[in-house]
């Protein structure tokens, strides 16, 4: 299978598996991007996802121009903080991947997760496709959490975590994904905010009623006097 039929492959594998896990959510999911209802709950602005997902393609095709089949890497951006998992056959394409990712433009930082090893097999890609899935629907499945507000990676069973979340959500989202069957580990790669900071950031996304978006003051009707 070329990279090319490979990616194709996996991106609708990959998407097939959040329409289930998000199922009774009414945005729609494209190639693994969520657009509409669900763009508006990330905690990310909508110019910074469509950023995050412009990393992700130019830092894939430049990894796949320099280093062809002989590498398997997945980037991952999240609010311009790129993860590097997959398998690489030596340390020095190992650095040699993450000095390319850094090169790329508007990104802030990047996590080296890479293994020296053979790549994985299409079967174990396959199953980390699915613990994915379950990871997600399982932070759906959580009601004290905004399973919106993290990313989900699995590479070789081991589970990681993105996201800009308080503390508390961070433990309670490893919690959970600890729990789910398949997951050897959890690695979280998050980006930290206060209580006060998580509070003023709901309410900046919280959906405002039409006629007061409009600048129209919004009235009680009375009964006449």
């Amino acid at each position: 299978m070329s990279f090319k039929s490979y990616r194709m492959a996996c991106a609708a594998l990959a998407s097939a598996v959040l329409v289930v896990g998000l199922a009774g959510c009414t945005a729609a999911v494209v190639g693994g991007a969520a657009v509409g209802g669900l763009m508006v709950l990330d905690r990310r602005t909508v110019g910074t996802q469509v950023e995050d997902e412009g990393i992700e393609l130019r830092a894939g095709n430049r990894i796949h121009g320099a280093h062809g089949d002989k590498v398997h890497v997945n980037v991952t951006s999240y609010n311009r903080q790129v993860l590097l998992t997959g398998e690489v056959p030596s340390a020095e394409i190992r650095d040699a991947v993450e000095k390319t990712v850094a090169g790329v433009e508007n990104v802030r930082s990047v996590v080296n997760d890479l293994a020296v090893m053979p790549s994985s097999s299409i079967s174990q890609r396959s199953n980390d496709t699915f613990i994915t899935g379950k990871v997600r629907a399982s932070l759906v499945d959580a009601k004290d959490l905004s399973a919106n507000s993290f990313k989900v990676v699995t590479e070789r069973n081991i589970v990681y975590l993105m996201g800009r979340v308080s503390q508390r959500e961070a433990g309670r989202a490893t919690a959970i994904a600890r729990g789910v069957t398949g997951v050897s580990k959890v690695v979280r790669v998050f980006e930290y905010l206060s209580e006060e900071e998580l509070a003023r950031l709901n309410a900046a996304k919280a959906p405002k009623p039409a006629n007061a978006a409009n600048g129209e003051a919004l009235e009680t009707s009375r009964p006449a006097q």
